[in-house]
């Protein structure tokens, strides 16, 4: 079962998004509001109809605007669980599930709704009514429903997004344990990053209704395709440089930045003066050992920030003095106490050239890393 789409229109939010997810798989879409992500849900879901495109699921067209087919939400066997979860606040969670089983003959219907509630753990609550259980219950409620269609394609709406932190960490953990009992699509629309980390195969990341890239979260923090992805995936270590010359002989670009000379691996599609974007995760700043010589791509930075927290440090450091020029990295709490990297302290910093990624320069993301920080909230 593979559901693949792609969703066209102009108007109310433009849109032209291709999304493909494979049975047993899980999708997320991420990017800022107004992008479109819940819109294409609807437009999965029948709830909403394109102007163009198509929605195919198992081979079977549920929408193709240029064959004229439009399958009604009923036939189209969709889970949707939404991001308030419209549970029927009249009725028992028990109702609530027995709701979607309408495909079942009546007198099994109670049984099975019971199935599912103990599936997601709420067993002995199938009496309350949603303004008597907690939010976490009532998203479970909600998933409950939405899996007692037994659908073909399962669709979630920023489903942790009305529950507390506590909660929501719980809820993942769940949410983590029955799908691998899923063998269906799902596509989870999220604006977390860390719950799309946690939980998809894949992601895609869009941007006023455009796909701009589908890759696992790994890879998506490790190569974004450009600047625009790197900045919506809130990647912090993110600047702008100009290529001096290229080395293929030892695979190698070198570049300038705050004029200083960095390595990074061989990226022949940029000429020789041009001013490019580059990022390093995180996980590509090291902090270098006081016994170790310096190496490529070492700077001394100064350090602004550090916040440590279960056994972690987070680090914010400035190279040069400069808030432009702000390397993130986190390294073990104790070894920040043993070194003293505290708020003044200098420390040498080496940036992986393995992890440096030059990206096409983007003056509108550009634009955007030089404002002061009180002008992006």
């Amino acid at each position: 079962m593979r559901l693949e789409a792609r969703i066209e229109q102009l108007e109310p939010i433009p849109l032209a998004a291709d999304i493909a997810c494979d049975r047993g798989e899980l999708l997320a879409l991420v990017g800022p509001s107004g992008s479109g992500k819940s819109t294409i849900l609807r437009c999965l879901a029948g709830l909403h109809r394109p102007a163009g495109g198509y929605v195919r699921c198992g081979g079977q067209a549920w929408f193709d605007a240029a064959g004229g087919v439009d399958i009604s939400p009923q036939q189209r066997r969709v889970g949707f669980v939404f991001q308030h979860y419209a549970l029927f606040p009249h009725m028992s969670a028990l109702a609530n599930v027995m709701v979607a089983l309408g495909h079942l003959p009546a007198s099994e219907r109670e049984a099975k709704a019971r199935e599912w509630l103990a599936r997601v753990n709420l067993e002995g609550l199938d009496a309350r009514h949603p303004g008597q259980l907690s939010g976490g219950q009532q998203q479970r409620v909600a998933i409950a429903r939405a899996l007692a269609r037994e659908p073909q394609v399962l669709l979630l709406d920023e489903p942790f997004s009305a529950v507390d932190q506590v909660t929501r960490r719980k809820l993942l953990r769940q949410l983590i344990q029955l799908r691998r009992s899923l063998d269906i699509p799902i596509i989870l629309v999220t604006h977390d990053l860390e719950e799309a980390s946690l939980l998809a195969d894949r992601m895609t990341v869009l941007h006023h209704g455009r796909t701009l890239q589908t890759a696992s979260p790994a890879q998506m923090l490790a190569q974004p395709v450009s600047a625009l992805v790197a900045r919506l995936t809130d990647q912090p270590n993110l600047f702008v440089g100009k290529v001096l010359r290229h080395c293929p002989e030892t695979d190698t670009t070198e570049i300038e930045w705050q004029g200083q000379l960095l390595l990074a691996p061989h990226t022949p599609v940029f000429a020789q003066g041009d001013a490019i974007c580059w990022v390093v995760p995180a996980e590509g700043v090291v902090l270098v050992r006081e016994d170790q010589q310096r190496r490529e791509n070492t700077v001394l930075a100064r350090v602004a920030e550090s916040l440590a927290w279960r056994g972690h440090a987070s680090i914010t450091a400035h190279v040069g003095g400069r808030r432009d020029a702000a390397l993130s990295f986190a390294i073990g709490a104790s070894v920040a106490v043993r070194r003293g990297i505290v708020p003044g302290a200098e420390v040498p910093l080496q940036l992986q050239k393995s992890a440096i990624r030059l990206l096409p320069s983007d003056s509108a993301v550009i634009a955007q890393m030089r404002m002061p920080d009180d002008a992006l909230r």
